[in-house]
């Protein structure tokens, strides 16, 4: 799983790829997602702690193309591309997926 969800995220995502470190279950790997770094770790299949952290989500100029994109690469897709006002007047267009690893990752796109 490891492999795919580095995969996932430098291929189909296109975050660069920064640093790794470790071996096996150990492995870890920082990828460039803008404006902030996101961490990836193997092992993946241990229990996480529990938190406020529902879902990561990456700004695009195309949702629909963002999730045609984790479509192809076999993503399920958990919410359809959907157009929703946010607060007062704020116009969005949302999407989610499920991860390699399992993770929720949200697609979003202003108006």
């Amino acid at each position: 799983m490891w492999e795919k969800t580095v995969t996932f995220y430098t291929q189909v995502l296109g975050c660069p790829l920064v640093r790794t470190w470790g071996e096996g279950d150990g492995s870890g790997a920082m990828l460039d997602a803008g404006s902030c770094l996101l961490e990836i770790f193997a092992g993946a299949d241990r229990p996480l702690p529990s938190g406020v952290y529902r879902h990561v989500a990456f700004r695009t100029d195309g949702v629909d193309s963002a999730v045609a994109l984790v479509r192809g690469a076999g993503c399920e897709i958990t919410m359809e591309p959907t157009d929703k006002t946010l607060g007062e007047g704020y116009p969005v267009r949302i999407a989610f997926c499920r991860g390699p690893a399992g993770e929720s990752i949200e697609f979003f796109q202003e108006r």
